[in-house]
């Protein structure tokens, strides 16, 4: 390449590409700015690299202007997410958590919708120690965030299938397959020797390469019936097949993602694609190969295009095929047939292979305590009992699986004590809901979203009860922006963040996780939804077809027409 072309191509190249190409692996200089004693954040620069340590620089929105009055920098803070491949964690590391959330962070746990735990407001003084503690428990922070493979999923509500443990064990097996293998994670917060000691020697980043991923990279494993990871909103996705109660495989769903840009139509939503099925032990090779060609095709000049979706959606999902069998050296099979009933959990106790499990409900996915609700506490004194494991599902509740059934009686206790609710006595709106954080740490949170979904549902269920529906089971998401934490666009009804107090309401997602919602109705406040969604209800209660949900009812009776391509998403 002729000078003229490089530097054409360099000044092409999204900023952030030079970012991690000075980075040194990932290493920038966020040593160096961890011990500024000047100010309580760290450079814009490192602030990006900082992602794939699995943190993110914040400060309290709350707070803004009065500290502008005073003449003080924002209230810097950090979030700390930590990777739980499949989302199952250990009595002991539950309990770690718990300490740090009291000893570093803001006296609470978020259960997160990626199955991963965060911890919010901790100081940049704290954050080494932090990640420090959380490694002395077998866990990491390490691609928690960034442009690489984020914490792969796997299904939590399979029981009684007898595939579960084996499948688990393959979303870990990614996940180790995929960690980044740069040592500056391990320089900078846990204090081992550098294993490279100038630039003049080689580090080596055998699947990403020295600039990484253009974007974020998720993966989960669905295991059918249940579809509760949203196996079709993942970059890469495997459907779990089973014959005679025994893993025979994975179909392989390609390029989903949620994320877009309010007003940019060259942004949307997308569904991953089926395209074909392997072997159990072919799994790793399929991922590394897909993440691979991301790498390569990926746009790097325009990070709002950069997600895999729209890799092949600009040259086809033939291409993507093929291009996938030359790299493997072997063509998948076809895919073979499965069935998603549901993505949503089952909550209170349930019995399979010998063991109890509870699943519990927890709003939002916030473990804390509060004067009426001592939950964190409750987890606390369980947690010192239990001897199987806690999984965190996708959609940010709390398994408490593997208890014995000489233990069985010593949890329901505990359960009864701190009244710790299986989401039986909620509706079955509440049920099904699930909010981002948003305000007041998020920096691209447009609206509130964790906050205020709690109070807004209660004015939905004065309307579900009035029509007779308070146990009707309906798929609601709310997200503070159009980023889709919460995977919003999959839901039968949606709310994003446009603006304070205003969102966009979204309708026509199906139960199951397989088709996309709808924009219905733009930029509108509290009353104008609930006015909205009121008559829709009502008519839903009225002129439902047996078994029909809400977001097939809303399709047939014309509110919204069916999407199941982001290609359709804006039209």
């Amino acid at each position: 390449m002729s000078k003229e072309k490089d530097d054409l191509h360099e000044r092409s190249l999204d900023d952030m590409e030079r970012i991690k190409q000075r980075s040194n692996f990932l290493r920038g200089t966020i040593t160096e700015g961890l011990v500024d004693p000047i100010t309580g954040a760290i450079s814009d620069d490192d602030n990006k690299l900082l992602k794939f340590h699995g943190s993110y620089q914040q400060d309290d929105r709350d707070l803004r202007d009065e500290r502008r009055r005073q003449k003080l920098e924002p209230a810097y803070q950090f979030m700390i997410r930590v990777r739980v491949p499949g989302g199952i964690a250990t009595p002991e590391q539950w309990l770690v958590m718990d300490e740090l959330a009291d000893k570093y962070a803001n006296g609470s746990i978020r259960l997160t919708t990626r199955q991963a735990f965060q911890l919010h407001g901790i100081l940049k003084w704290d954050l080494k120690n932090t990640i420090k503690e959380i490694n002395q428990t077998l866990m990491d922070t390490l691609a928690a965030c960034g442009d690489v493979n984020r914490n792969v999923m796997c299904s939590t509500n399979s029981y009684p299938s007898a595939i579960h443990q084996e499948v688990q064990k393959w979303a870990q097996a990614i996940s180790d397959h995929l960690s980044p293998r740069t040592g500056a994670y391990h320089e900078i917060w846990l204090d081992k020797e550098k294993v490279v000691d100038s630039r003049d020697e080689m580090e080596i980043e055998p699947i990403y390469g020295s600039t990484y991923l253009p974007r974020k990279f998720k993966i989960g494993i669905a295991i059918p019936p249940s579809n509760d990871i949203d196996v079709f909103s993942q970059d890469l996705g495997f459907i779990a097949i089973q014959e005679a109660n025994k893993l025979i495989g994975f179909n392989v769903s390609v390029g989903g993602g949620m994320g877009m840009t309010h007003g940019n139509t060259n942004t949307y939503p997308q569904l991953g694609r089926v395209i074909g099925f392997c072997s159990p032990d072919q799994v790793i090779a399929v991922a590394e190969q897909i993440v691979t060609i991301q790498r390569d095709y990926g746009n790097r000049s325009d990070r709002k295009n950069a997600r895999f979706k729209y890799t092949i959606d600009a040259r086809g999902i033939d291409w993507l095929q093929q291009t996938l069998h030359e790299r493997l050296g072997w063509e998948l099979e076809e895919p073979k047939d499965y069935q998603f009933k549901s993505n949503g959990d089952s909550y209170g106790w349930k019995e399979a292979n010998d063991m109890w499990h509870f699943t519990l409900f927890i709003e939002n996915g916030r473990v804390k305590d509060t004067r009426d609700y001592q939950l964190r506490t409750g987890l606390r004194e369980i947690a010192k009992i239990h001897t199987g494991d806690f999984r965190l599902t996708p959609n940010q509740n709390l398994i408490i699986a593997n208890v014995t059934k000489q233990k069985k009686d010593q949890m329901e206790q505990l359960i009864q004590t701190y009244q710790l609710t299986n989401g039986g006595q909620l509706s079955g709106l509440r049920r099904n809901s699930m909010a981002c954080v948003a305000l007041p740490t998020c920096a691209l949170a447009m609206a509130e979203s964790e906050r205020y979904l709690p109070s807004f549902i209660d004015k939905i269920e004065a309307i579900l009860q009035e029509a007779g529906l308070h146990q009707e089971e309906i798929v609601i998401r709310m997200s503070g922006c159009p980023n889709g934490c919460s995977r919003p666009v999959l839901a039968e009804i949606a709310f994003i963040g446009k603006g304070p107090g205003k969102y966009n309401l979204y309708l026509g997602g199906s139960f199951t996780g397989e088709r996309l919602s709808k924009l219905y109705r733009e930029n509108i406040g509290e009353k104008e939804m609930l006015d909205t969604l009121k008559p829709i209800i009502t008519q839903y209660a009225k002129e439902r077809l047996d078994g029909e949900h809400f977001g097939d009812f809303v399709i047939r009776t014309n509110y919204v027409e069916a999407v199941y391509s982001g290609l359709d998403f804006h039209k």
